[in-house]
């Protein structure tokens, strides 16, 4: 088994982005050890309000939606790892838009509205365009946010402090098993918006780290110039990313034993992409996703066929926060491969591959 850990350069944009609510996500400059509280002031006067787990997620939920903003954030990660992006968010009535733009790694430009995302490559003249089911935001609750979140997860209120010159309340987010990690959370204190988050391992220490280093609320943000730039693909190859929805039971999967806290979100079949040779793709090349919250961390599984002239070896993949791991399943589903991703700890992606199965 083959054990990588790349630099958080190599993450996606949007993989970035969801860590920090801007909206996991998902993100640690340096081993978080009990020297590392000192970045939080210990004698406070004005303390965070009383409020239980699903509360604080709703508020901050609801704070990076309802406000405009625009800000640079960076996403640090140990080793010294960095990767940052210029942000534009607007609200528009019940609309919502967003540019996102590297400043860091390859050229790369994001552009959401609602559900609908499209992303630039400008050095390959090419528009990757796709509508996403999860967004996968933080904190990644659905529309009417599920309380048993707070089965997994206890709130501690810490304080205040200051992020890119804005007050902010700090909480902590401590999980209730090893399934999933902690959570320390710098929410402004006006909007709800999180500006700062640190996501920290069972020996809590920070295995990512994200923050707005400089943000602006209530940016004059034109929804209208972000929707006309959006469209502007003239001179770019147009590849539509085209999901169809499914159910696990008609594919023909299972988990034998839920996951402690983790729902199903969506199950989708991802077409796969024409063979080198320009030949289309063949109809068992499909590959499923089937992915899972338990509100504030993603799971997803994508499953496809076993093909030994071009599978690699099982492995394990470390970016920051994410783990990601590879393996052929087990007979009687020996013929499938499965990839495993989401910013939680491996053992929680060993336990979903384990009690994964086929029906038939």
């Amino acid at each position: 088994m083959t054990v990588v850990h790349m630099p958080i350069s190599a993450r996606t944009l949007v993989l970035a982005f969801a860590v920090l609510c801007l909206g996991q996500m998902a993100t640690a400059q340096t081993r978080y050890g009990a020297a590392n509280t000192k970045s939080v002031p210990s004698a406070q006067t004005d303390e965070p309000p009383a409020m239980g787990v699903t509360e604080w997620l709703q508020r901050m939920h609801a704070g990076a939606r309802q406000r405009s903003y625009v800000g640079t954030f960076v996403v640090s990660a140990p080793g010294g790892d960095l990767s940052s992006a210029r942000i534009w968010h607007v609200r528009d009535g019940d609309h919502q838009l967003e540019r996102i733009e590297a400043l860091s790694g390859p050229p790369r430009s994001t552009f959401r509205r609602n559900r609908n995302v499209m992303t630039f490559l400008p050095e390959a003249k090419v528009v990757k365009v796709e509508k996403r089911e999860n967004l996968d935001l933080f904190p990644n609750l659905p529309d009417k946010p599920d309380s048993s979140v707070g089965d997994y997860y206890d709130v501690r209120a810490i304080g205040k402090d200051r992020v890119a010159g804005f007050d902010a309340d700090v909480v902590q987010l401590v999980p209730r098993d090893g399934l999933r990690f902690g959570y320390r959370i710098w929410s402004e204190r006006r909007s709800g918006l999180v500006v700062k988050l640190q996501t920290v391992d069972s020996d809590t220490r920070v295995v990512e780290q994200s923050a707005f280093s400089e943000l602006q609320l209530d940016a004059p943000v034109k929804a209208q110039a972000l929707a006309q730039m959006m469209a502007n693909t003239s001179g770019y190859r147009i590849e539509k990313l085209e999901l169809e929805r499914s159910t696990a039971q008609d594919e023909g999967w299972m988990l034998r034993t839920p996951v402690a806290g983790f729902k199903p979100r969506s199950f989708f079949r991802r077409p796969a992409l024409p063979a080198g040779d320009g030949k289309p793709p063949k109809p068992e090349a499909t590959t499923v996703q089937w992915t899972f919250s338990d509100g504030l961390a993603t799971v997803s599984l994508f499953i496809e066929r076993y093909d030994p002239t071009r599978t690699p070896g099982d492995g394990v993949l470390t970016i920051g926060a994410t783990n990601a791991i590879r393996r052929r399943l087990p007979a009687p589903a020996s013929d499938w491969w499965l990839t495993a991703v989401g910013e939680v700890p491996q053992q929680t992606l060993n336990a979903f591959a384990q009690s994964l199965a086929r029906t038939r």
